[in-house]
């Protein structure tokens, strides 16, 4: 029997039954759709937590303390900052942004925005941490050291206090105080479920003089001159803040513990993908369940169909067909019923790379699309050959006495 003559006849089965081959094909369908739908959320979610990583800057370190609320001694203070651009102490350091934030309610004619994160630091801070200007300017070193009360906005602060007005050199309100607008910075793309525009950033004397006080910095940015020097900055940076800083000694051990921690960016991001690869491979695993699922139905209800059909396979085995062409036709039946389930994933899969889950974008993976559509082929083989088998061993004498 031809190959030919195969697909025919297994397609005669399979539309001699139209219900049963569709919720056959509809649990193959479901199993792979969740293959490719969850590996599309655990690559959504790695590239978005990855956008927010790399938005910093992977040639920085952020410096942050640890004994928040504790001796005055172990704090960060603008003299340490300073301490970090010595040239002697710290020669691969580009530039340091001391930086204090607070929670803020900013008004303009009557509206109100709160800002999570309204920003007092330094000029040198829009470069490092990659948030540059998109219209207006920045301010100046002269702004920070005369503590002039400018502020560059975000583009959701601009959206919500100036629809269709041009928000540069307008005043607004921050904490009783006026502050004039000389800036809006570029929009950044939603990486995740916090809005990278709602801020707002102004020099750090004008913000400590209006809402954060002279108290500790909240971090330091520090900036590398070369990104293969990051991890260089980090054991100056460390080497100076050993020597300003207070160790507090175990009163256990000999050990001292350290007051502040070094976030490095780059560091960072190479644990985040590892995570995301081991959280994307869990997402996938618990998917193919669903397509095991699948083929444990195609194995039921090819077992059914040879059951029904054993008088029409004694007649075909009486009439001369071998039993490789018995073998073959069940085979290909439960092949054709995986292989069209999975066709019609591979729509979804270019469906799913265009899906937008709340601030969340899944990414569909072409890799993910073909592996899913090749296990499914090998659902069919596997789960349907134990049933094909079943067929092509029945021998004609005993299939025409099937009742």
């Amino acid at each position: 029997m031809s190959f030919k003559e195969v697909v025919r006849f297994a397609l005669r089965g399979l539309s001699a039954n139209k219900l049963r081959s569709a919720l056959t094909m509809l649990g193959i369908l479901i199993g792979v759709a969740s293959v490719i739908l969850l590996v599309a959320v655990g690559n959504g979610s790695a590239k978005a937590i990855s956008a927010r990583i790399e938005a910093l800057g992977t040639n920085t370190i952020t410096v942050m303390s640890t004994n928040r609320g504790g001796s005055a001694s172990t704090a960060l203070t603008t003299e340490m900052a300073d301490a970090m651009t010595d040239p002697t102490m710290a020669p691969d350091v580009k530039s340091v942004s001391p930086v204090v934030s607070s929670s803020a309610t900013i008004t303009y004619e009557g509206t109100d925005h709160s800002v999570n994160s309204f920003v007092g630091t330094t000029p040198g801070w829009f470069s490092a941490s990659n948030t540059p200007v998109g219209t207006g300017s920045g301010f100046t070193a002269d702004d920070e050291a005369q503590g002039r009360r400018v502020v560059v906005l975000g583009q959701t602060v601009v959206e919500e206090l100036f629809p269709g007005v041009d928000p540069i050199d307008k005043q607004v309100t921050v904490g009783g105080a006026l502050f004039t607008v000389v800036g809006v910075l570029k929009e950044k793309s939603s990486t995740g479920f916090q809005d990278a525009n709602d801020t707002a950033v102004a020099p750090l004397s004008a913000v400590r003089q209006v809402l954060t006080g002279y108290g500790a910095l909240n971090s330091i940015l520090v900036e590398a001159k070369d990104p293969n020097k990051v991890d260089t900055v980090e054991t100056e940076v460390s080497t100076i803040l050993d020597q300003r800083l207070t160790t507090t000694a175990s009163s256990s051990t000999s050990s001292s513990s350290t007051p502040y921690r070094i976030q490095n960016a780059s560091q960072l991001l190479e644990t985040q993908t590892a995570t995301a690869a081991t959280f994307t491979t869990l997402l996938g695993a618990v998917a193919a369940i669903s397509l095991l699922v699948g083929g444990i139905g195609i194995t039921n209800i090819m077992l059914v169909t040879v059951t029904e059909r054993t008088r029409e396979i004694g007649i075909r085995k009486a009439l001369g067909a071998q039993r490789i062409d018995i073998l073959s036709q069940f085979l290909t039946e439960a092949v054709l019923l995986s292989l069209l389930g999975g066709t019609m994933c591979v729509a979804i899969g270019i469906g799913v790379a265009h899906l937008q889950v709340g601030p969340l974008h899944l990414v569909g993976s072409f890799g993910s699309i073909v592996l899913s559509f090749g296990v499914s082929a090998l659902v069919g083989i596997f789960f349907g050959f134990y049933p094909a088998n079943r067929a092509a061993r029945l021998t004609p004498i005993e299939a025409l006495r099937y009742e």
